[in-house]
């Protein structure tokens, strides 16, 4: 009898913060059981190809999207091979998973121009200690621009392609369904997008596809198209959606709730440190290697620990150490004012919201008008609880979710705004 999975331990580093592996058969081929691709592939001396698709529709990468770099990654230190798709042709048409309305097509310079940022936020041109990925080390990683492929697909090889789904099978998937049963409209282009990102696997050849919890349908019409050509259908990990600062919501720039790559070590440790204690653990699990079974202490040096270590993991230990210790500082005051006993506070029941950062200023009464606030921002002199303001537009909900908070200007003007 052939052993079942339960006897088949897959390895810690690729176990971490999984949701899903599929298929998972308990009995069968390499086909249908992971370890046994693992050990195919260990024998023969032959890497994995784990697959890893981003469309480039914006500039920055954050920490939601880097939980599958990171894995990615843990597949390269484990001698197999990276294949990442720059969606390059598939950002054109945009991803309509998670999206009640039809997405906004972005232009080829828009994209090109996203996708160099993107590389260069991975590593590209970095020493692989310091880098996301390993673009160092000689048959670790490929990069491809689906454009290549898709590009020169004629018209009978995408009527091909789309006669291998139904209109059933796309209504399924519930971004679609949920559109549909509202009347929303529904482009018919929008279709054809998990047909290609499917596609990529079959012109890469993937074993592996990584994706996030809200793409399993994308990633299993890859399995699915695989099987059609004629390839051994690839297995497919999910990984969870990384919540964002409040929370509770997904972290995504449109909410305002995330932590990029690109941020000073100071403004990335402020923002992690306020994190609430419920998703202080998947942090852990999910952006560093830390073992949670050791670790002690109280929720606040938990979270503490947890800040440390992911500014730690982007910008080195010194760089963290020193933005602790300048976050301690708004707190408790050494910057030169006592925060905690004599910080001047001004109310905001006053402040109409939502309320844009330059006009809050003006109506709390650090700036003198809405002009002089929003050069102050973008002069990089405004701070809230230590994390600076980039945007005078950036837009706040309501009072209670600044409550408490203290509003800096330079160096040494501070306001703790509070409801009375």
């Amino acid at each position: 009898m052939k052993e079942s999975t339960s006897n088949r331990i897959l390895p810690k580093w690729l176990m971490r913060g999984i949701v899903d592996l599929f298929p998972s058969a308990s009995e069968g081929s390499s086909d249908q059981i992971f370890q046994l691709r693992l050990s195919e592939a260990e024998k023969f001396a032959r890497p994995l190809r784990v697959k890893l698709g981003i469309d480039p529709t914006g500039t920055d990468i954050h920490l939601g999207h880097s939980i599958l770099f990171r894995k990615l990654r843990a597949f390269q230190d484990a001698g197999h091979i990276a294949v990442l798709i720059i969606g390059d042709f598939t950002a054109r048409i945009g991803d309509p998973t998670g999206k009640n309305t039809t997405r906004v097509q972005l232009s080829i310079e828009e994209v090109e121009a996203n996708a160099q940022t993107y590389l260069q936020q991975l590593g590209k041109d970095q020493p692989k200690e310091k880098a996301l990925l390993d673009f160092e080390t000689p048959g670790r990683l490929e990069v491809y621009q689906n454009s290549t492929w898709l590009g020169e697909m004629d018209l009978l090889e995408i009527i091909k392609l789309l006669g291998t789904a139904t209109v059933g099978q796309m209504l399924a998937k519930e971004d679609f369904a949920n559109r549909y049963k509202l009347g929303t409209p529904i482009a018919l282009h929008e279709f054809l997008y998990p047909l290609l990102q499917g596609y990529d696997s079959v012109a890469i050849r993937a074993d592996v596809e990584l994706g996030g919890t809200d793409q399993r349908f994308n990633v299993a019409i890859g399995r699915d198209l695989q099987r059609y050509y004629g390839q051994r259908p690839q297995f497919c990990l999910l990984l969870p959606i990384l919540p964002g600062l409040d929370g509770v919501q997904k972290m995504s720039k449109s909410l305002h709730n995330t932590v990029n790559l690109t941020e000073d070590a100071l403004s990335m440790y402020s923002k992690l440190e306020k994190l609430p204690d419920n998703v202080v653990n998947q942090y852990l699990t999910l952006l560093t290697d830390i073992d949670l079974a050791n670790l002690v202490g109280t929720p606040r040096e938990r979270q503490k620990r947890m800040a440390f270590q992911i500014t730690a993991n982007w910008h080195g230990d010194a760089a963290a150490s020193a933005a602790q210790l300048d976050a301690a500082k708004l707190v408790v005051g050494i910057a030169g004012i006592e925060l905690k006993q004599n910080l001047k506070e001004v109310s905001l029941n006053e402040v109409k919201f939502p309320a844009k950062a330059f006009y809050l200023l003006s109506a709390v009464g650090i700036c003198a008008s809405s002009s002089e606030a929003r050069r102050k921002i973008q002069g990089g002199g405004v701070r809230l609880d230590g994390e600076k303001i980039i945007d005078p537009n950036q837009e706040f909900a309501k009072a209670s979710d600044l409550s408490g908070k203290v509003l800096q200007l330079g160096k040494k003007i501070f306001r703790r705004l509070i409801l009375s």
